[in-house]
């Protein structure tokens, strides 16, 4: 069909926002017809990095959506279904002469239904136009540059279009599939109206001591912006968060209330998330595969310490506290998801692909992008990055001192005196509880640690990890710090410098 012809379906997908939309600017812009859809699909949501408590956030961004596009005129379509057959549907009812969206960087599931999309629509000779909404760069050549091709896509107007063409269509009802249960308490709630709230609180506010605090599980939840779940469902741009973000620099400029560092940092973060989903974008096997080959097959399965971990039973309080607390509220701050992970892959010597999905599914803010990316770095499987084994003792003592967020998710260890709440097994009446209101750590700490960089350094001698190592870096290291890769770093000789690094 002549692409000038018929009506323009607006798929959205993972960009639920009118606001700061180039899809929807440029649906305006033909002046066709636009249909706005958003297809349900179940085989989708029954993936194992996908959850009921995903889908809620989803929900309640897809009812302020519908809300926003009628008020440019054209409501929110929403159909359940196999994608190609409800397109197939709209095209023999209404002539679909072009298909625009935003360039979705997703997991292996949705990279595989866009090119089943694309195949779909070069038959029925149907245009279909993607278009970025992040700093992602498709069909990235080198990394060289990125940053400015970033940087420039950042400082582009937000526009957002004051009408649309409707197509008339019923616009059907919101469902809800059955999804396995996934109870989460105190999930953040979806919608355009919550992003916006979160970032005018965090910017004039809740914001002011995030440098400090971030690393915090208990300051951080107050401190951090909050914003992940929205910039993953785009109900909230990081282009629009950018923006606001440089606005407030420029307001505080001079000033010491710890403003100045608290904004750079976190817009320092916000371009990190652009990095890392450029990662995924460049190389799609990072999701199923070791970015360095020769971590394949290095850690094997174990379903009892997976569940135990998973469950918050692994016998390291800290640790346990963070789990729970994820499985609640479906968010944790950047460390404490480090540190679980790593735990996981070092100490318990797990698969990253075993935890992996748990994680995602558990995240209401899950971005393949970032989570993938994640999960192989903190397992030290990418080849480019320092092997950091996070010691959980250290850091309940570090982050938690009072123990207050540790006794609040694990109150079997109430009764624990703060000097060894995070050792357990030290205390004269660990008899009372360990074994039996909480169970004995599945390992020790410091030998499990000892083991497991003992064999990750044993797979990094030798030219050929260096060789493709050195590859891995070329194509995905930031060019700020490529040059301080893993390939400078001294093997560590003995325990007392294995320390250094936990």
């Amino acid at each position: 069909m002549n692409p000038m012809s018929g009506i323009t379906l607006l798929w959205f997908k993972r960009d639920l926002r009118v606001e700061d939309h180039p899809a929807l600017a440029r649906a305006a812009e033909i002046g066709a017809p636009v249909l706005p859809l958003y297809v349900v699909e179940p085989e989708y949501w029954a993936l194992d990095d996908t959850s009921a408590r995903q889908w809620a956030f989803c929900r309640e961004s897809l009812i302020e959506l519908r809300s926003a596009l009628a008020g440019l005129g054209a409501p929110l379509v929403v159909r359940q279904g196999d994608v190609i057959d409800v397109l197939a549907r709209a095209h023999q009812r209404f002539g679909i002469g072009r298909i625009i969206s935003h360039e979705e960087t997703g997991n292996a599931w949705t990279y595989a239904r866009d090119l089943r999309v694309a195949a779909w629509a070069r038959a029925e000779g149907i245009a279909w136009e993607e278009l970025p909404q992040s700093g992602v760069v498709r069909r990235l050549k080198g990394r060289d540059g990125w940053a400015k091709q970033r940087d420039r896509f950042m400082g582009q107007p937000l526009v957002a279009p004051a009408a649309l063409k409707a197509v008339a269509v019923e616009p059907g009802d919101i469902p809800d599939p059955d999804l396995a249960p996934d109870p989460c308490p105190d999930r953040q709630p979806g919608g355009r109206s919550n992003a916006l709230s979160l970032l005018g609180g965090f910017l004039t506010e809740r914001g002011r001591t995030y440098r400090r605090d971030m690393s915090s599980p208990v300051a951080g939840e107050w401190a951090c912006s909050r914003l992940s779940p929205h910039l993953a469902f785009g109900t909230l741009s990081g282009r629009e968060a950018e923006t606001a973000a440089r606005a407030r620099a420029a307001e505080v400029k001079g000033t010491r209330e710890g403003w100045g560092g608290s904004v750079k940092s976190f817009r320092s973060r916000l371009a990190w998330r652009d990095h890392f989903m450029q990662k995924l974008e460049d190389e799609p096997r990072i999701e199923s595969e070791c970015l360095h080959r020769a971590y394949e097959g290095l850690r094997g399965t174990d379903a009892a310490r997976l569940r135990a971990w998973e469950m918050g039973e692994t016998g390291l309080p800290f640790v346990d506290a963070c789990m729970r607390y994820t499985r609640a509220g479906g968010w944790l701050n950047f460390r404490m998801r480090s540190m679980v992970v790593a735990v996981g892959s070092y100490h318990l010597w797990l698969d990253w692909r075993s935890t992996g999905p748990i994680l995602a599914r558990y995240f209401t803010d899950y971005e393949p992008g970032i989570h993938w990316s994640q999960m192989q770095m903190q397992s030290g499987t990418t080849g480019m990055n320092t092997v950091r084994i996070y010691n959980p003792v250290k850091q309940g003592g570090d982050q938690d001192p009072d123990g207050v967020f540790t006794r609040a998710w694990v109150p079997e260890l109430a009764e624990v005196p703060d000097e060894v709440l995070q050792e357990p097994w030290r205390w004269d009446g660990a008899g009372r509880i360990l074994g039996r209101s909480y169970p004995e750590p599945l390992v020790d700490v410091k030998a499990a640690a000892k083991a497991a960089r003992e064999r990750v350094w044993g797979v990094r001698k030798g030219e050929a990890f260096r060789a493709e190592a050195a590859q891995i870096v070329e194509k995905h290291a930031s060019r700020k710090d490529r040059q301080r890769r893993f390939i400078r770093d001294p093997e560590p000789k003995a325990e007392r410098q294995m320390k250094l690094d936990l």
